[in-house]
């Protein structure tokens, strides 16, 4: 399998694959393709998995896009101005990525759900409770809210981060919470009350829009309902 991103603002992925490939993705995400690609719409490895998927933000059921008789195209948008990322997976290589995240992926890559070991990180670290996990062998594409900021941690370095901004991240990384400290910050800084505590080693990717920022700013200026 052959890929391009393209665009900025709203970008696209673009997969050509060989005869008898396979695409994976969630019902909806793709955007046009050739008239080979032959969707079969599965649970993926049982209604357990659904169920899970479904939990980490994902739709209970996948499509399967196979290329037929020859080469095929699929292409793949994404849903919300932001940037769309492409990711090897490999045994000891797995990624753990925000509620939503996935967009598509090689059929030899396997969706999952994630639970933060510690509660509190999951309540209130800003993506809920519940995370996806990616396994397997190939290549996934994950889309993000904004741009994508890269920091390498060593073993034990930490990185705080405010609630949302938190995209992906190797899984050998650590998450927990981080109570901010002083009344008066709490009252009046306008950050909430936790942020975000990522201990290495791996890499973190971190998002410069999230929706939850973005759907904050425009609520003051949308109807209310009587």
């Amino acid at each position: 399998m052959r890929y391009e991103i393209k665009g900025e603002t709203l970008p696209v992925v673009i997969c050509q694959l060989e005869a008898g490939e396979k695409m994976i993705t969630e019902g909806g995400a793709m955007s046009w393709m050739s008239p080979n690609m032959l969707m079969e719409t599965t649970t993926n490895g049982g209604l357990g998995k659904a169920f899970g998927r479904m939990f980490s933000g994902e739709k209970m059921f996948q499509n399967v896009y196979t290329s037929q008789g020859g080469n095929g195209l699929i292409a793949f948008a994404s849903s919300f101005p932001g940037s769309i990322k492409a990711f090897n997976i490999s045994p000891g290589n797995e990624m753990i990525f925000q509620k939503s995240a996935f967009l598509a992926s090689e059929a030899s890559v396997q969706l999952s759900v994630h639970f933060h070991k510690k509660l509190g990180s999951g309540l209130f670290g800003g993506e809920g409770f519940i995370l996806q996990k990616v396994t397997g062998n190939g290549i996934v594409f994950a889309e993000f809210d904004g741009h994508l900021v890269e920091y390498d941690l060593q073993a034990g370095q930490q990185i705080v981060i405010d609630t949302g901004h938190l995209a992906a991240m190797s899984s050998t990384c650590q998450m927990d919470i981080q109570t901010i400290k002083g009344v008066k910050n709490i009252a009046f800084g306008g950050e909430g009350l936790f942020n975000t505590v990522i201990t290495g080693p791996g890499r973190v990717y971190l998002q410069t829009m999230p929706i939850s920022n973005v759907a904050g700013v425009l609520r003051p200026y949308l109807p209310t309902g009587n």
